[in-house]
């Protein structure tokens, strides 16, 4: 006799309760022979502190929700082989594999263990107190944001590489990103697109006041470090992918590096992300210069087509010559 195979659904709670597609999956998933547990709240731990994980025999997480939900879900696999399968009810949904429409296509692959293994790298990150004795770790998927603990003050950051001071400078913050982030809130604030199968991190200042504010992208064998400076007008804030907080002293020092734990996406498709770059961001495919040659064309098809059916024109008994001119017929 085979054994129970077992999932994890995790969603919102208002859309546990309103949403048909929540309910679809799950009922998908126990006629397919899953044992399926719903997880709907996710509140987020301390940063530094473990989260909880999903049992070991738990074959797939599938996640019905936005990005955001995927980041949560993400702390149920960390340091685990259990895959995560995104059902995107959200709105752009960058993370997720199938839109819900494509709900019975996903849950049929997944019970026949039809899909492959999408790796993500993981950022490490640890803090170290001004003194040097107190450190906490933790980790990204998306990225780590170091911001001013004050907003009416800008904060004062040294920014290096690899041991080097590059710059240092007043701003809102900086963003740390990993290349699965690098189409998230890093992207929204000007840095570049990075594939997601490279090596790499990037940092992206924050309204900063300097020459020199420009992304940075280091290789994996890179560390970034950021300093508050001591003399900075605000303490911080650091951030991870959104969830995982804490405040940072004058003095902290903030390290990262490309972790070697990987988060497991399942991929069904196997559409290259380039696809999925033009899909979920409706990029141009034609340029502005071409777009306004087919705009013209398109005006000048109507104006025929109008031409074409319009009847011809008679003022009173008057016929229309070959002159154009009307003709009386006394």
């Amino acid at each position: 006799m085979v054994g129970k195979r077992h999932a994890v659904v995790v969603t919102h709670a208002r859309l546990r309760e309103t949403s048909l597609v929540v309910r679809e999956a799950v009922e998908q998933l126990e006629h397919a022979g899953f044992s399926v547990r719903i997880v709907d709240s996710l509140d987020p731990p301390k940063f530094g502190e473990p989260s909880p994980i999903v049992s070991s025999d738990t074959e797939i997480v599938v996640v019905l929700g936005g990005d955001g939900t995927i980041l949560g879900a993400a702390e149920l696999v960390h340091n685990t082989e259990v895959p995560i399968l995104g059902v995107n009810l959200g709105h752009v949904g960058f993370l997720a594999e199938f839109e819900s429409f494509q709900l019975s296509e996903a849950i049929a692959r997944v019970a026949d263990r039809d899909y492959s293994i999408d790796e993500r790298n993981l950022a490490r990150v640890s803090v170290t107190s001004s003194d040097g004795k107190k450190t906490a770790s933790d980790w990204a998927l998306n990225d780590i944001t170091i911001q001013q603990a004050d907003r009416d003050h800008m904060i004062e950051l040294s920014v290096g590489v690899d041991g080097v001071e590059a710059s240092s400078f007043s701003c809102d913050g900086v963003i740390i990103s990993t290349p699965t982030g690098s189409t998230a809130y890093a992207f929204s604030a000007g840095g570049p697109i990075i594939w997601p199968d490279v090596k790499a991190l990037q940092l992206i200042p924050l309204a900063a006041h300097a020459l020199f504010t420009r992304p940075m992208v280091i290789s994996e064998h890179s560390r970034f470090t950021v300093d508050v400076i001591d003399d900075s007008l605000t303490e911080g804030w650091i951030c991870c992918d959104g969830r995982r907080k804490m405040k940072l002293e004058y003095g902290t020092r903030t390290t990262v590096h490309l972790s070697s734990l990987t988060v497991k996406l399942a991929s069904l498709s196997g559409v290259p992300f380039t696809n999925r770059l033009v899909s979920k961001f409706n990029l141009p495919s034609v340029s502005l210069r071409q777009r306004s040659r087919m705009e013209e064309r398109k005006r000048e098809n109507i104006i025929a087509e109008e031409n074409k059916v319009k009847p011809s024109r008679h003022t009173g008994n008057g016929k229309q010559g070959s002159s154009g001119k009307v003709k009386s017929d006394a």
